[in-house]
């Protein structure tokens, strides 16, 4: 569990009022998922947890098969990325405040998470071999994040350019 720690005016950390925080927003995003998943009459069980100062909300199968999960995944994610959009606003209507929660449906994000790293340390290759600047391929803010926190890391700098949905990485000694 990765929470930053705020001071309040006493000195203390209110690091657990941000984690109450966190978990009443995953709280609120599972019952707005529960809702989807009875709507689509389809199966999945809910996981929340905190990661990197978000809640995370995890539906996944309990028996691994995920193929009718995949419907709520999409081509690529597309359908995930709205659904988390649709969520964190489903959050923010009930709390008022703007919502960073992460949903990953069928494990798409964290084997994402896993492939984007891997391209990521071609690229740092690529760079520590010689090359100036290398461009990525265009990527959503999930995946841009990924790629950013990697070349961070590794002690390489990068940045996003252009324009969504043309939006990509570069990264540079």
């Amino acid at each position: 569990m990765d929470v930053p720690e705020e001071s309040t005016p006493s000195g203390k950390s209110s690091v657990s009022a941000t984690v109450k925080r966190l978990e009443e927003e995953g709280e609120i995003a599972a019952d707005y998922l529960e809702e989807l998943l009875d709507i689509a009459d389809l199966d999945g069980d809910i996981e929340l947890s905190i990661d990197h100062g978000r809640a995370l909300v995890e539906i996944i199968t309990e028996g691994g098969e995920d193929r009718d999960l995949q419907r709520l995944v999409g081509k690529e994610g597309e359908v995930l990325d709205a659904l988390q959009e649709l969520t964190r606003l489903a959050v923010q209507a009930r709390t008022g405040e703007r919502s960073r929660l992460m949903l990953d449906i069928a494990g798409h994000r964290r084997r994402r998470k896993a492939e984007l790293t891997a391209v990521a340390q071609e690229a740092i290759t690529k760079i520590k071999g010689g090359a100036e600047s290398v461009s990525l391929e265009p990527m959503n803010p999930f995946e841009r994040k990924v790629v950013h926190d990697v070349v961070a890391a590794a002690g390489l700098t990068s940045d996003s350019e252009g324009v969504e949905p043309n939006r990509h990485v570069v990264i540079t000694r």
